[in-house]
């Protein structure tokens, strides 16, 4: 059970990766929807993806030659919430 969540926490330590996840928010895409808009290489969003996938928050369908990627389960955005409500809370705390 650790080494899962060792595994998702990693998974989600990246920015584009975080990025990645943020688009799919909206629905599936495949690579070429998702390179421009973290503006890296295919390579490099595959690779991203692939780190996702094998973390459990992304799976893939092919539709003909074309593979649509989307998030395995909408939880792991409430775990992003409630980090965005810490960093929130901790920078207040900081500011005061």
């Amino acid at each position: 059970m650790n080494r899962i969540k060792l595994q998702i926490l990693k998974a989600l330590a990246d920015g584009t990766r975080l990025k990645i996840m943020d688009f799919l928010k909206e629905g599936e895409k495949n690579v070429g929807e998702i390179k421009p808009y973290v503006g890296t290489t295919q390579s490099n969003v595959s690779q991203h993806l692939r780190i996702l996938k094998d973390a459990g928050i992304v799976d893939n369908r092919r539709k003909g030659k074309v593979v649509y990627y989307y998030i395995v389960n909408k939880k792991i955005f409430d775990i992003l919430d409630l980090l965005d409500e810490l960093v929130k809370e901790n920078i207040k705390d900081i500011m005061e």
